[in-house]
């Protein structure tokens, strides 16, 4: 008999999560999502791009602090552990990460000894000239971009910089970024 109270609970937790036709939608502001990492569901939050493991069941808040879209310029380094190891410029690309590193690095050094002025120009010509992303005919400019449309941690240190701060060097599989937050 103690058993049955439990059967009873997990049927109502149940019926909690699903109707007639099927799972109840998920209250506004949220997108279901797979992880291929943990081959698990997870629930986005469409404003803040936040995520959480456990089904939300209140709306989504915006987190008003947080800009909606920011713009970006950006160099892009690609290695050979890339997603893509091409680009525009080199057919197969071979360097190592730490290579690739080393050339932000020194791209970092030279922009930090700039004004600001000076150092939105180099980062510019440098991106036109360097960046491994298509995106270098249009001197690195990603044009405006909200959440969800990056990877996460290009996203994240873009949203987190104010206008005309640099990134330290990010990770991505894409490859490693230096960015530049425009608007």
């Amino acid at each position: 008999m103690s058993e049955e109270p439990e059967a009873k609970k997990s049927k109502v937790e149940d019926d909690a999560n699903s109707s007639e036709e099927g799972p109840k939608p998920l209250p506004a502001g949220w997108e279901k999502r797979m992880s291929r990492s943990n081959n698990k569901e997870y629930y986005l939050n469409v404003y803040t791009g936040r995520s959480q493991w456990d089904r939300p069941t209140k709306p989504a808040e915006e987190d008003t602090k947080l800009p909606k879209k920011v713009q970006c310029l950006h160099i892009l380094v690609k290695h050979e552990g890339s997603r893509r190891p091409s680009s525009w410029r080199t057919e197969n690309i071979t360097r190592s990460k730490e290579d690739a590193e080393k050339i932000l690095r020194g791209y970092q050094k030279e922009l930090n000894a700039l004004d600001k002025a000076e150092r939105k120009r180099k980062f510019k010509q440098l991106a036109s000239e360097f960046s491994d992303c298509s995106s270098a005919k249009r001197n690195g400019d990603l044009g405006p971009f909200g959440h969800g449309q990056m990877q996460k941690a290009f996203e994240d240190a873009s949203f987190k910089l104010t206008i005309d701060e640099m990134s330290d060097v990010v990770d991505t599989d894409s490859g490693l970024h230096l960015i530049y937050r425009i608007a």
